[in-house]
């Protein structure tokens, strides 16, 4: 179960479909607004339907449908029809972007906002949460930069009928992490252990770690419950 739902503080039980309104959804879900954000979606596009949307912008409609519904949906699994027809190229597209987003934007961001606010806690307890935040962000590099250079050109060469015979997704599987878990363990221990003054700057900072740990899991939850299965398919058809 992607239980990242829970953590959003909110469920939905009926699937959307292509005619739904773009706008309805992402004012329901700010997980809707981050994963149209990835498959490069811009925002205005009025009343128009998530059909439309799609289609002006290059965006396969079932694959980012499934994203939003698997994401949102409550006990919304995918289906074997359904992973066999996702788009590998807008589903990929989709990854990298995430992967470009945790890495150059979001973590830097939460790093920066996070020593600013603890400018006066004690030398001691801030050296240990940049370098437990440090190497937290390093282990996330590694992770994605993984998929970038090996997983996705695999997926690649799948998909234009090539196999390689040292490679299979089962390797991906087996090293595949929760990268959420650290950054769980950083909140826990800003909760339990910091103990200058608390202040809004603090707050908003843990706000914001609370707000990543959802938006990694359900990246996770992507990777495992659509691509994999998916990249499992095309396997298959290859043997």
């Amino acid at each position: 179960m992607n239980s990242f739902r829970y953590l959003q503080g909110h469920t939905f039980t009926s699937p959307f479909t292509a005619s739904a309104r773009m706008s309805d959804i992402i004012l329901s879900s700010a997980v809707a607004l981050q994963i149209i954000s990835r498959f490069g979606i811009p925002l205005g596009f009025g009343d128009k339907s998530i059909g439309q949307v799609c289609e002006e912008h290059g965006v396969d409609t079932a694959t980012l449908l499934l994203l939003l519904n698997c994401s949102i949906i409550d006990n919304y699994e995918p289906r074997e029809e359904q992973i066999a027809s996702v788009h590998l190229d807008s589903l990929l597209k989709y990854l990298t972007n995430s992967h470009s987003y945790f890495l150059d934007f979001r973590l830097p961001l939460i790093r920066q906002r996070l020593l600013a606010a603890m400018s006066n806690c004690p030398q001691d307890l801030m050296y240990v949460i940049r370098r437990f935040f440090d190497e937290y962000a390093e282990e996330v590099r590694k992770h994605m930069s993984y998929e970038d250079r090996i997983v996705f050109p695999y997926a690649r060469k799948l998909m234009a009928g090539q196999q390689d015979p040292h490679y299979n997704i089962g390797i991906f599987i087996k090293r595949h992490d929760q990268i959420e878990l650290k950054i769980t363990e950083l909140k826990n221990l800003l909760i339990k252990y910091y103990t200058a003054p608390t202040s809004y700057e603090i707050t908003s900072v843990l706000h914001d770690i609370f707000s990543v740990e959802v938006d990694l899991s359900c990246h996770n939850y992507i990777e495992d419950s659509i691509f994999t299965p998916l990249i499992e398919y095309l396997e298959k058809k290859l043997s």
